[in-house]
């Protein structure tokens, strides 16, 4: 089951993200960033209750331009479709925002490319993108690939 992040849920997400952090390309977050931005993240977990087996985040960066990050599901839950859900839920939230651009920085461009993004050159992304990079730990020779979807309008 998918649904929007709870509070009392911010020390178990950091604990997945951390865990695979070093595994993944997935940029370590504190519990304060965490804290701050748990209205961007959706968990999955299993009916009836669990742990979370799975994590991705909406965030918001201008009037038309959000980003999905953080995508993770547990080692152990990987390639059941997941990640994909968790993805899909991102899209219909941005959707009903009305953002009218994603992006990703990622190296699991083929994952990606099934829900219609697009690989984009880096010097063409948004200022402030760049701002969390210097947290991560490969800064400045980064080897994930930025990627676009252009969403269309809604009626």
């Amino acid at each position: 089951m998918i649904r929007k992040a709870r509070l009392q849920e911010v020390p178990e997400i950091y604990r997945l993200l951390a865990e695979c952090a070093g595994q993944w390309n997935i940029l370590p977050r504190s519990l304060a960033e965490l804290y701050s931005f748990v209205r961007d993240y959706f968990v999955f977990r299993q009916k009836g209750g669990g742990d979370i087996l799975g994590v991705a985040a909406l965030h918001v960066f201008w009037e038309d331009l959000g980003e999905i990050r953080s995508v993770m599901v547990a080692p152990d839950r990987q390639g059941q479709g997941i990640g994909s859900s968790l993805v899909q839920s991102c899209l219909e939230e941005a959707r009903t925002l009305g953002l009218k651009q994603i992006f990703v920085l990622t190296d699991c461009l083929d994952f990606f490319r099934r829900f219609g993004f697009k690989e984009f050159p880096r010097e063409q992304l948004h200022p402030r993108i760049w701002a969390d990079c210097v947290k991560c730990l490969k800064f400045p020779h980064c080897d994930e690939v930025p990627m676009v979807l252009e969403l269309p309008e809604a009626p």
